[in-house]
C-alpha cells in the first residue's frame, strides 16, 4: 500500500542526517538497518550497506533507485534453485552433450578429406 501523498515519502532521520552535506565521494559505505525508508534524490552516488538479517549488502543508488525503498536492492532470502533429482540429471545429460560437442570440434580432420 503507498504512503499518503499529503504525508509525503518517508525517509530516515538518522539516515538523512549522515548523508546531509557530504559527497559521495568522500564517503565510504554507510550502514544502515533501515530498509522500509525510500531513497530520496540526495542519496544518488552513495553506497549503502543495507542490512538484510544476516550481513550488510552493497547498495550503489542511481537516479532510477529514486521513490524505490533500500530494502528492495538487499534481498532477505538467497534463492537456490528448484527442482530435485530430475533437476540435477537434464542438467548433467545438457552439460555432457556441450563436452562432447566441445571434443568433436577440436579433433582433427581426416588427411585425405577436403575442406
Amino acid at each position: 500500500m503507498s504512503r499518503s501523498l499529503k504525508k509525503g515519502p518517508y525517509v530516515d532521520v538518522k539516515l538523512q542526517k549522515k548523508v546531509q552535506g557530504k559527497k559521495p565521494s568522500d564517503t565510504g559505505v554507510i550502514k544502515t538497518w533501515a530498509r522500509n525508508s525510500q531513497i530520496a534524490p540526495e542519496f544518488v552516488g552513495f553506497t549503502f550497506g543495507v542490512h538484510n538479517g544476516k550481513a550488510f549488502v552493497d547498495v550503489l543508488v542511481t537516479e532510477d533507485m529514486v521513490g524505490h525503498r533500500l530494502g528492495e536492492f538487499s534481498p532477505t532470502k538467497k534463492f537456490i534453485r528448484h527442482g530435485g533429482k530430475m533437476q540435477k540429471e537434464m542438467e548433467q545429460k545438457k552439460k555432457d552433450a556441450e563436452i562432447a560437442a566441445a571434443k568433436a570440434s577440436k579433433e582433427p580432420a581426416p588427411a585425405g578429406a577436403k575442406k
